[in-house]
């Protein structure tokens, strides 16, 4: 990547970050109830363990690889972005799934990668919170999007099998901009679609590094810890149930 274009790139994530952590002060500041709440998808609203069982078969039986592969798919999303090249996430998965299996000298194809894959993260059940906390808060008045690096068609189809198409108003796809969450421009670009401030939306996840420059809430699923260095989210649930309490 050419160094000007390199130096362009940061300087403008700096001044989105500067700008959206602005806000973020003065919505802590005004304590306002949101207006949207922004969902991410993977792990937040569906369950990723259900996936043990086909990364498992695909990795010799190794099914405590899987949080492995997912931080590897993540951290090379960010690659992408960071080098501003890109590939939708299913292929991510597909070549960091490859990666934790050549690392820990385990062979597998291509095709054995994409199996153990596409299908399974295309079906994964929603957690067991989910539906209950999802109507309970569209029944509040909250307006629900999601903000997913998946795909447009991916989001849409997991939606259908998990049955949580009807509880959300609308889906966001970092397709659209091709640049990954959670570079900070791809939460200016949903802000910008709903037309609404950061002080209005409160970002939901169950990761610590995609609960920055909004309002802010963090759900603590299993497994799932907040980053230390990072600044602390404004509100850390157990569960959509303790989410919609606390907004009611």
């Amino acid at each position: 990547m050419p160094l000007l274009k390199s130096l362009k790139l940061i300087s403008l994530t700096l001044a989105l970050g500067a700008s959206l952590l602005s806000s973020s002060v003065n919505a802590e500041e005004s304590k306002e109830k949101p207006k949207v709440l922004i969902f991410d998808v993977n792990e937040t609203l569906l369950d990723l363990t259900s996936m043990r069982a086909s990364i498992g078969k695909a990795l010799g039986g190794r099914e405590d690889l899987l949080p492995l592969w997912f931080s590897t798919m993540l951290h090379n999303s960010l690659v992408d972005t960071v080098t501003g090249d890109y590939h939708d996430f299913g292929q991510i998965g597909v070549a960091s799934l490859a990666m934790v299996a050549n690392n820990n000298n385990i062979k597998i194809t291509n095709e054995q990668a994409k199996t153990a894959i596409v299908t399974p993260l295309l079906s994964l059940p929603p957690h067991s919170d989910v539906k209950d906390g999802l109507a309970k808060l569209k029944a509040q008045g909250y307006k629900l999007v999601s903000l997913t690096n998946s795909s447009n068609k991916g989001v849409k189809t997991q939606f259908e099998n998990a049955g949580l198409l009807s509880y959300f108003d609308a889906r966001y796809s970092i397709e659209d901009i091709k640049i990954y969450k959670p570079d900070l421009r791809a939460y200016e670009w949903v802000l910008k679609k709903l037309n609404v401030a950061p002080n209005e939306a409160m970002m939901i996840a169950a990761h610590g590094w995609d609960v920055a420059g909004l309002q802010t809430t963090f759900i603590a699923r299993p497994d799932k810890a907040l980053y230390p260095l990072a600044k602390k989210p404004d509100h850390v649930v157990k569960d959509l149930h303790e989410l919609a309490a606390l907004l009611k």
